[in-house]
């Protein structure tokens, strides 16, 4: 599999970037030590953060900051890292998917950026992260139809996949996924190195992760 991002994005925003890694995993529901790991997450940052606060972490104002130049409202289609933060600020519990899912969920919390679980196997051929046009459209999980205009967007042969703001149910992760595809967006430079290691070991540790493999992401 080769991932590109393109010119569409990078003209806009020279430093945007993922990080993708492949691996292969065991998925569980119920599994109480991810349980615990979501209420201590849950706890710290209700009680860490305000709503307005969460507008000024360095890079939650970064990937708005990113979606002004895209010339996208980011109070409107706001990133998928700041909707989970949001929900916690307000009281509200993490949603309980999967191991899978729900890791994937703190991992965007910490890491403060939005991050992509993906089941690799339903990806197919390569792999086009691009600025999405008027006419891409595709169902968000649990969210229906959504606008992905001017919002970086994943693509392969078929058709988009995702986005920073919504995944699509066709390469959502189910009990027979065995393989997963992760991105973790980057509209910046910083902590890169430390958001790679805290993915290698929230995977290693609660979803018994092996065969991780780092997929290089070329800018066109």
């Amino acid at each position: 599999m080769k991932i590109t991002i393109d010119r569409s994005i990078l003209s806009q925003l020279p430093e945007f970037n993922i990080i993708a890694l492949s691996m292969d995993v065991t998925y569980e529901e119920n599994n109480i030590f991810v349980e615990e790991l979501i209420k201590k997450t849950e706890k710290k940052i209700s009680e860490e953060y305000s709503l307005e606060e969460v507008l000024n972490i360095p890079l939650i104002k970064e990937g708005r900051d990113g979606y002004k130049k895209l010339k996208k409202d980011p109070s409107r289609y706001r990133l998928a890292c700041e909707s989970l933060l949001r929900r916690l600020v307000k009281g509200n519990e993490l949603y309980r998917i999967n191991n899978l899912v729900d890791v994937g969920n703190i991992l965007s919390i910490e890491c403060k950026r939005s991050v992509a679980v993906l089941d690799y196997e339903k990806i197919k051929g390569n792999v086009k992260i691009r600025l999405g046009k008027s006419t891409d459209i595709y169902e968000g999980i649990g969210r229906g139809i959504i606008n992905i205009e001017n919002i970086p967007l994943y693509e392969d042969s078929i058709g988009p996949f995702g986005s920073t703001t919504s995944d699509t149910i066709r390469t959502s992760v189910t009990k027979d996924t065995k393989k997963i595809l992760l991105f973790v967006v980057c509209f910046g430079k910083d902590n890169i190195e430390e958001n790679k290691q805290m993915a290698i070991d929230l995977y290693t540790n609660y979803c018994h992760a092996r065969n991780i493999t780092f997929v290089d992401v070329k800018k066109e």
